[in-house]
């Protein structure tokens, strides 16, 4: 029998639709190649799947500006071709999230056409932030807040009034304190509620309210230590809008669930979900961790620490499609280190070391070891490092755009996934003639689905065994209990029956007793020594 609140324990695998699989031959991932893959994520072994934004939209930030929230573009498909992908979902015992981006519309969605065609001052214009400027006549934004993607917030239109937009200039911020938004929004849900969808993911989640005077901003508000600060983020009033989801959600009865992405300190984030409101938010600590253990060990308790007191699970993700893949990150000099990308300018990193380390620190994550629920990234489970060295020509990403390639450039961990070594675009796309809309690295190839599927020392097969594992061993349920570490670099910590040791040293450890059933590596247990950047479980 599934538990209700199957959210809890789940481990859930994000979708980046556009770099999954791609069934038409465009060279653009689509719903149908979702479909087309679902025997695959099953027999990997996954709770949950969480869809990127797949609605009609321009794509100036890859779908994260939604044109209509109740459609698909023709770039993904149909909604009968999202209904096919939700009912092979269900069919196979997985449940569907899918992203919701309220914090702002495209600049082509019909309530922002009729804004730019009414007055000032007009019902129209009231559903989104816009204000005179200041100056003599004018000319200057209403303050001085930033885009999250570079250059000013805000963009004048003919008649000279400001937008806000907090990402890109085809991003326009909605006006939250509006009843009219607030309702479509509820409807938003309920439409996708009513086709059967499990869940959502809340893009922005703690950005849908500003102060109301809008006052200037000088500190940073981006990427700062515990999250975005600022006039812009964590309002209080975003929680009346959260009560009145969760009410939303429960119409349709108690399985329904919502996911946060809240880039905070952990007391507030804790904030979002209280029994009433959200049932989960990325825990975003535990993702900019470095490979230090005392570093991991703090963010591990104080997360769970601050989950627990408000009743719920904690998340533990390593990577997603707005940052550095986690086995590219862990092979740089500093590793962990989150840069906004990597260029072929830049550091590159040691892509064996980053592989060995990440599947170590997978042994540790909630994804497999510690109780709670997990985010897994599309193609982690094959190792994937990011594309390092993409030439800055093919790049798209609004942030590289918006500041001259200064800032931003997510295009490196988006690439499209290998699912055949010998295959063009390496069975990402059944068009042998089409060009996958980024372009993959040479060395995917080694990486490609067919060549791990059945050798049982791949990443993929150890993801496999330890998602089987975790589900018999009910790991996602567990509590844990931290042992006397023999070196600062070892850490070692018992869920159950099961002991993770992970040593992030370059010297080999002795082990403790248990029998050794899952290593990261086939050499990482040789005897009853543990090599340097290797893990291993152990059944006691």
């Amino acid at each position: 029998m599934i538990h209700p609140q199957w959210w809890r324990d789940a481990v859930i695998y994000q979708i980046y639709p556009r770099s999954f699989m791609d069934a038409n031959g465009d060279g653009m991932g689509d719903l149908a190649g979702v479909t087309e893959r679902l025997d695959y994520l099953a027999a990997l072994g996954v709770d949950a799947l969480w869809l990127s934004p797949f609605y009609r939209s321009p794509q100036c930030d890859a779908g994260y500006d939604v044109a209509d929230y109740r459609d698909v573009d023709p770039l993904f498909g149909t909604l009968d071709d999202f209904d096919r992908m939700l009912a092979g979902a269900h069919e196979r015992g997985m449940k569907v999230i899918v992203d919701l981006v309220p914090n702002h519309t495209s600049s082509e969605h019909v309530w922002f056409r009729q804004a730019l065609a009414s007055p000032s001052g007009s019902p129209e214009r009231a559903r989104y932030m816009f204000r005179e400027g200041r100056g003599e006549h004018g000319e200057l934004p209403p303050n001085n807040w930033q885009s999250i993607f570079g250059g000013p917030a805000w963009t004048r239109i003919d008649d000279g009034q400001w937008y806000l937009h907090m990402f890109d200039t085809g991003q326009p911020d909605l006006d939250w304190r509006n009843p009219e938004v607030r309702e479509e929004f509820e409807n938003v849900l309920r439409f996708w509620l009513g086709r059967g969808v499990d869940g959502f993911r809340v893009d922005v989640a703690h950005g849908m309210i500003k102060q109301p005077d809008l006052p200037d901003w000088d500190g940073e508000q981006v990427m700062v230590e515990g999250g975005n600060r600022g006039p812009m983020w964590d309002q209080d009033e975003v929680h009346d809008i959260y009560r009145r989801w969760h009410r939303v959600l429960a119409e349709y009865g108690d399985d329904r669930m919502m996911v946060a992405e809240a880039w905070l300190k952990p007391e507030r984030v804790i904030r979002y979900i209280r029994p009433d409101e959200m049932q989960q938010a990325f825990n975003f600590d535990y993702l900019m961790a470095h490979w230090k253990a005392d570093e991991l060990r703090n963010v591990i308790d104080r997360s769970i620490a601050s989950s627990s007191e408000v009743g719920a699970t904690t998340t533990w993700v390593m990577s997603n499609h707005d940052g550095v893949r986690h086995a590219s990150r862990l092979g740089l000099s500093d590793p962990g280190a989150r840069p906004q990308k990597i260029g072929a300018e830049d550091e590159q990193p040691d892509e064996a070391l980053g592989l060995r380390r990440a599947r170590a620190i997978i042994m540790l994550t909630l994804t497999l070891a510690l109780p709670g629920s997990a985010y897994l990234y599309q193609g982690e489970e094959l190792g994937l490092p990011d594309h390092t060295t993409m030439p800055d020509r093919y790049r798209q990403d609004p942030g590289f755009l918006r500041t001259g390639g200064e800032d931003g450039g997510r295009d490196g961990c988006r690439v499209p996934l290998p699912w055949r070594a010998d295959a063009p675009a390496f069975g990402f796309s059944d068009g042998a003639a089409a060009e996958p809309w980024l372009p993959q690295p040479v060395s995917y190839a080694r990486y490609a689905v067919d060549i791990q599927q059945d050798a049982p020392d791949s990443t993929l097969s150890l993801y496999r065994r330890l998602l089987a594992l975790r589900r018999d061993y009910n790991l996602g349920r567990g509590m844990l209990v931290w042992h006397v570490s023999p070196r600062d670099d070892v850490m070692r910590v018992s869920n159950g029956d099961i002991t993770v040791v992970l040593n992030l040293g370059s010297a080999p450890v002795a082990l403790p007793e248990g029998q050794v059933i899952a290593h990261s590596l086939p050499e990482a247990a040789g005897g009853r020594e543990l090599a340097g950047n290797a893990a291993v479980w152990l059944l006691s």
